[in-house]
C-alpha cells in the first residue's frame, strides 16, 4: 500500500511539472501571438473603433512596446 502511494505522489508531481512548463512554453510565445490575442478582443461592429483598436495592438505587441518593457519605459 504504501508503495502504490509513492508512486501516485511521484506521478503527481510528474505531471504538476510537465503542466508548468507548457504554461512557460506559452509564455514565452512570439509578439505574433501577443497581437493575435489583443485584436480577438477588437470584437466590435463599428469598423472605425475596429480598426482603432487594430492600431492600439500593433503598439501595444511591436518591436518597439518588447524594448520598452525591458528598459522599462
Amino acid at each position: 500500500m504504501k508503495k502504490q502511494v509513492t508512486i501516485l505522489a511521484a506521478l503527481l508531481i510528474i505531471m504538476a511539472f510537465s503542466s508548468n512548463l507548457d504554461m512557460v512554453a506559452e509564455a514565452q510565445l512570439g509578439p505574433g501571438d501577443c497581437y493575435d490575442s489583443c485584436s480577438t478582443g477588437c470584437v466590435q461592429r463599428d469598423s472605425r473603433k475596429i480598426a482603432r483598436c487594430d492600431s492600439k495592438c500593433s503598439i501595444r505587441c511591436g518591436p518597439d512596446a518588447k524594448k520598452a518593457r525591458k528598459t522599462g519605459a
